[in-house]
């Protein structure tokens, strides 16, 4: 396993690596609950979902791990399953058959894609003082979403957002977790933020929180007849088909660049040149999860910003990924125990990794408005928008415009602007 994993030689072992790919797997097994809701609303069965959801996440995470011997774990995408029931389905009239397809031939040409290095370039094109600004952004997007989760953050009509109340359970459970794994992390525990969701979910249990009603440990999986292989291949010629196509294609593309690069950043794993190691096979895995996603009856799959909880626990190999991918197999089977533990429970775990994904930011270039402005507009942007996709064009595309309009434009490489011309087509189309 040392010798696979080459544990040795990314200064970790194997007790470290099992911890992290535990934390990662609890700070995303919210995706277990969340996606078979979102996507039922289309009338998919939601049980079949659930088993989809699962097996997809299982088979792009060892791909990750086997392949690309990197701590990232993938799941089907918040954001892109509700831009496929909401919009897709629900807002277009389109059947979920539709969307499946849709889904289906992303994969497929993301596969393409990875194989001739298109996707490994887009990566390289992005400015080393952008990479650093994206960690910072996904930081800070991972602790929103966790401040949403615990209900600390709550929407409001009037401000769109505002605080919430702190007498109430899950904001109770997320601050005394927080507390918990502040000390631990203090005093560099290991395994500060597992023990911490842990700890959270117990606390939850007398505040009402963590529901243990009807709790069981052993879960028959449901059947995937429902949904398996159901495409719509008669509109795959249809404008509709292309625009949706080419959303998919633009989020989901960027979303995982983000994330490889973010937490590649924050872990110290990018080559002296700003690469993100073995990239090309990080991507496999993505186009891999979500064209056999489609088939299994699930909505794109792509890499987890959750998955740099693991990397902040000392995940630093694919032993991280399979340890992640093992469990997300066994969540088939023991679905109650992984849906027991509340959002709450694992919000102080987001919050702590978006403090430590902040460190690259001491190395951004800020004397210089043409580099500062747009790493400032890639980090707002990502929570404000809820988006790393979003975050990461506001930051190209004001990278290259500042640097043209100020006689600088030799500084930018070609393949920066070909990805700056992309994002501003998909503002053109909408």
């Amino acid at each position: 396993m040392d010798k696979f994993f080459k544990l040795t030689e990314k200064g970790t072992n194997v007790k470290t690596e099992i911890l992290a790919g535990i934390t990662t797997f609890l700070t995303m097994a919210y995706i277990l609950a969340v996606n078979p809701g979102i996507l039922s609303a289309t009338g998919m069965d939601a049980g079949a979902v659930f088993t989809a959801t699962a097996l997809s996440s299982f088979i792009a995470t060892l791909v990750m791990a086997l392949v690309a011997n990197l701590p990232f774990a993938l799941a089907p995408g918040m954001g892109l399953n509700a831009f496929f029931a909401f919009t897709v389905v629900l807002g277009m009239g389109k059947s979920w058959q539709f969307a499946l397809t849709a889904v289906f031939l992303e994969g497929i040409i993301f596969i393409l894609l990875t194989l001739f290095n298109v996707r490994e370039a887009i990566i390289n094109s992005i400015p080393l003082n952008l990479k650093r600004a994206i960690s910072v952004g996904i930081g800070l997007f991972i602790a929103f979403i966790g401040l949403q989760n615990a209900g600390i953050i709550v929407d409001d009509p009037a401000v769109l957002l505002k605080l919430g109340s702190f007498s109430s359970g899950p904001v109770l459970v997320a601050l005394i977790g927080l507390a918990i794994i502040a000390v631990l992390h203090a005093f560099k525990v290991k395994g500060s933020l597992l023990i911490g969701i842990i700890a959270a979910t117990i606390v939850g249990i007398p505040l009402g929180v963590t529901n243990l009603e009807g709790f069981k440990l052993f879960s028959a999986p449901a059947s995937l007849s429902p949904i398996l292989f159901k495409f719509e291949w008669n509109s795959i010629l249809s404008f509709d088909m292309f625009a949706v196509l080419f959303t998919f294609l633009m989020v989901d593309m960027f979303d995982t660049v983000g994330t490889l690069v973010g937490v590649s950043t924050k872990a110290g794993m990018l080559s002296e040149d700003g690469k993100v190691p073995r990239a090309k096979q990080a991507l496999l895995a993505d186009a891999i999860g979500t064209t056999v996603g489609a088939c299994l009856g699930t909505s794109t799959v792509t890499t987890y910003v959750e998955s740099a909880a693991g990397v902040e626990e000392g995940g630093r190999t694919g032993l991280t990924a399979l340890t992640t991918a093992i469990l997300f197999l066994l969540a088939v089977f023991l679905s109650p125990i992984f849906l027991v533990i509340p959002g709450a429970a694992t919000a102080p775990a987001l919050l702590m990794v978006g403090l430590f994904m902040m460190s690259p930011i001491k190395e951004i270039e800020l004397n210089e408005v043409t580099e500062a402005l747009p790493a400032f507009l890639t980090i707002i942007m990502m929570p404000l928008t809820y988006s790393i996709s979003e975050g990461i064009s506001f930051g190209i595309l004001s990278y290259v415009l500042l640097k043209v309009a100020t006689g600088k434009a030799k500084d930018v490489s070609i393949m920066t602007y070909i990805v700056a011309a992309i994002f501003l087509l998909k503002i053109i189309i909408g």
